[in-house]
C-alpha cells in the first residue's frame, strides 16, 4: 500500500465535509479528485497533509499511520502539497521563495546560525543548488531574481510547484493547479505535472477543467457532499451515470 485513506472523515459541527472516504492512491501515476464546489475536495487534501486532523479514519502512507501527524513531519516523509491560493513571499525574490522548500531537509540549528558552522554552509549551499535544479525543471531559471509579486499567476504558480518540489517529494498534491490562468498557461502548467510524473513523482490533483482531467489522469475519484460517488479511469467516470448526474453534465469536456 502507497497512500490511502480508510474511512476517513472529517466533521464541523454538524456537517461532515468529508464522509468515511476510501482512497488509495496509485505510485507513479497521475491520480485526479474532482467534483462539485463544496464537496470537500480540499478538506480531504488537508487531512492527508496534516493541516486538519481527521474526526475518524486513516491516513496510511507506505504502511504507516500518519493521520495525526502535524504537516511539517508529514512533509518531511515526502508528501508535498500546494495550495488554492499560491502561499508565496510577494516581497521576496522567485528564488528566495523557492529556497524555503529545501529547507525542509536541514538540520542546521541555533548554534549553527551563531557561528556559521560548517554544516550551516554545506546546507546552505545544497539548499541553493536544489532551488536552482527546481527552478531550471519548472522553467523559471530566468526569473529567478525576479520579485514574485511582479511576475504573471501562471508564472506563481510555477513557483509554488517548485517550491513543493524543493522538498524532495515523492508525492506531489497539486489543489486546482490551474486554478485563474488561461488555456494555452492551462496546457503548459498540463505539461509540467506530466513531467513530474516522468521523474517518477505521484501526483494527486483537485481540478474543474475537465478536459485537462480526462487527458491526463490515470485515475479519478469523484466527491460529492463529502461522500465518494465513483472512482476509476477517465473512461468510465465519464460514463459513470452517477457522476454525470451530480457533477459532468452530459459532456466531459465541458
Amino acid at each position: 500500500m502507497y497512500l490511502a485513506t480508510k474511512q476517513l472523515t472529517k466533521q464541523f459541527g454538524g456537517l461532515h465535509a468529508v464522509n468515511e472516504v476510501d482512497f488509495t492512491v496509485e505510485k507513479g501515476k497521475i491520480n485526479a479528485i474532482i467534483g462539485p464546489n463544496g464537496a470537500g475536495k480540499s478538506t480531504f487534501f488537508n487531512l492527508i497533509s496534516g493541516v486538519h486532523k481527521p474526526s475518524s479514519g486513516q491516513v496510511i502512507f507506505k504502511n504507516v499511520d500518519i493521520s495525526n501527524l502535524p504537516s511539517n513531519k508529514i512533509a518531511k516523509l515526502g508528501v508535498a502539497r500546494t495550495f488554492q491560493t499560491t502561499n508565496l513571499f510577494e516581497k521576496s525574490t522567485v528564488f528566495e521563495n523557492v529556497i524555503v522548500g529545501h529547507r525542509l531537509r536541514t538540520n542546521s540549528n541555533l548554534f549553527d546560525a551563531i557561528f556559521r558552522t560548517k554544516r550551516l554552509q554545506q546546507e546552505e549551499e545544497r539548499s541553493k543548488e536544489k532551488a536552482l535544479e527546481v527552478l531550471d525543471f519548472v522553467g523559471l531559471t530566468k526569473s529567478a531574481e525576479r520579485v514574485v509579486a511582479n511576475i504573471s499567476q501562471e508564472e506563481k504558480k510555477r513557483v509554488a510547484f517548485a517550491l513543493a518540489l524543493a522538498t524532495n517529494p515523492e508525492i506531489v498534491f497539486l489543489d486546482e493547479p490551474t486554478a485563474g490562468v488561461n488555456p494555452d498557461e492551462t496546457e503548459e502548467l498540463s505539461s509540467l505535472i506530466v513531467k513530474m510524473k516522468e521523474r517518477g513523482i505521484t501526483v494527486c490533483l483537485i481540478e474543474h477543467k475537465m478536459q485537462m482531467i480526462m487527458e491526463m489522469a490515470d485515475k479519478i475519484m469523484v466527491l460529492n457532499y463529502g461522500k465518494k460517488i465513483a472512482e476509476g479511469t477517465p473512461n468510465e467516470i465519464n460514463n459513470n451515470e452517477q457522476v454525470i448526474e451530480a457533477y459532468l453534465g452530459r459532456s466531459a469536456s465541458a
